[in-house]
């Protein structure tokens, strides 16, 4: 990470770009936004030398929101991106920030190499189980009782979006995004809550501290099309005190737990990270190489 000097002060307005965010009142990506934000004042993090990466969707809007260094790429495709600038500038502290159609479904097959790699961002993804910008279809994590799930409607009791138009049921099981993380081997995951923005501060700093790929998972209502607000204020509970995130199978097993949603750190491990391992590769000895590469085609 790069910091600023000591004398050189930073404040939340300063992070504010003259874009103003046209997200929805009361969606929950507001409280990510502000979390990060506040996470790089707290960190005292030099905005020149920090780079927020998105996607497509209402999340994909972010890196415009920030006075930092910002790359709006095409759907699906953050991830790529980001691991592109930081194996080029290791020096650059980057974020990754994504909804869950970009992150799981479009870009779904891209986690797990930026997992194994342990490529040295943190990925905050923004889930609200729909796809909001596209008015209302369900994602990959949208679960499959959605509509019995949904506080959508007008005061005649008429639907919002295409999800109006669907049966009271999906035909397909929703994905879980923690389970899948860790099983790709992934060394810092965690879950958020972005009505608890104090918390979820506290896990992106975590993340942005952490040497290696940090996923977490925030739970942001889309107040449009499924407003879960009141669902995960009744569901969510921080882990129990005792767990270890140094034991995956305990992590594992509370993602897999569907009596309640978990917020905390999950699984963290410190191993080299794939910038680390390129430099390594690096300072190897190259003591004739050229000659022994030659050799193999002109014996």
């Amino acid at each position: 990470m790069i910091t600023l000097a000591a004398d050189e002060q930073l404040n939340v307005r300063d992070l504010k770009s003259d874009v103003k965010p046209i997200w929805c009142p009361g969606c929950g990506d507001f409280g990510v936004l502000n979390s990060t934000m506040k996470v790089i004042v707290d960190l005292h993090l030099d905005p020149a030398s920090v780079a927020v990466v998105s996607g497509i969707g209402c999340s994909g809007r972010f890196p415009a929101f920030l006075n930092a260094y910002g790359f709006h790429g095409v759907h699906g495709r953050a991830l790529p991106l980001a691991t592109g600038l930081k194996a080029a500038r290791p020096d650059l502290t980057v974020f990754v920030v994504g909804g869950d159609g970009d992150a799981f479904s479009i870009g779904g097959g891209h986690l797990s190499h930026a997992a194994r790699r342990n490529i040295d961002i943190t990925y905050v993804v923004m889930d609200n189980e729909i796809y909001g910008l596209t008015k209302g279809q369900p994602s990959a994590t949208s679960p499959s009782d959605i509509l019995e799930l949904s506080t959508r409607g007008d005061s005649k009791g008429n639907r919002k979006g295409m999800m109006g138009l669907l049966n009271t049921h999906r035909a397909e099981d929703a994905l879980n995004p923690l389970a899948m993380v860790l099983a790709y081997n992934a060394s810092f995951v965690a879950r958020g809550f972005s009505g608890r923005p104090k918390e979820l501060a506290e896990l992106i700093r975590a993340g942005a501290e952490h040497r290696g790929f940090s996923f977490i998972q925030v739970m942001s209502p889309c107040v449009t099309f499924y407003n879960t607000y009141s669902h995960l204020r009744d569901t969510m509970t921080d882990l129990p005190a005792d767990h270890d995130p140094a034991d995956k199978f305990k992590a594992l097993a509370l993602a897999l737990d569907s009596s309640a949603m978990y917020t905390g750190i999950f699984f963290q491990e410190q191993r080299p990270t794939f910038d680390e391992r390129v430099d390594a590769m690096r300072r190897q000895p190259s003591e004739n190489y050229m000659d022994q590469v030659l050799d193999r085609f002109m014996p």
